[in-house]
């Protein structure tokens, strides 16, 4: 009975991962940040921008762990990008708690009506 071989390797020859270019990564980052500033400029919706604002900070992230992959015995655009993700946590608590109480006066989540409540 002999025992199946696994094929040898030459020095300094290395299984081929996959992987995607930092370029595709920091494309894909600026795609994200422009829907998300899109999202924000153009809606009206309270909610809708919230949720734009969000994939303007994932796409910082994304920016973020990409550059990270340039020097990878250094971790700080992972840290960066966890920093990241904590404020958005706090955002977006934040910002539904504003949403909440701007409904809860004019019964709507459209910014056309802020000027309402300086009165």
């Amino acid at each position: 009975m002999t025992t199946p071989r696994t094929p040898r390797r030459r020095p300094g020859e290395e299984e081929a991962l996959v992987s995607i270019e930092i370029g595709l990564c920091l494309a894909l980052s600026t795609l994200l940040f422009g829907i998300g500033a899109g999202g924000f400029l153009l809606r009206r919706n309270m909610l809708i921008q919230l949720m734009a604002i969000e994939v303007m900070l994932n796409a910082t992230n994304v920016a973020l762990v990409s550059i990270n992959r340039l020097h990878p015995g250094d971790h700080a655009g992972q840290v960066f990008a966890f920093f990241v993700i904590a404020i958005a946590a706090a955002e977006a608590a934040v910002g539904l708690a504003i949403v909440l109480g701007f409904f809860r006066v004019l019964r709507t989540v459209e910014t056309d009506q802020a000027d309402q409540l300086k009165h």
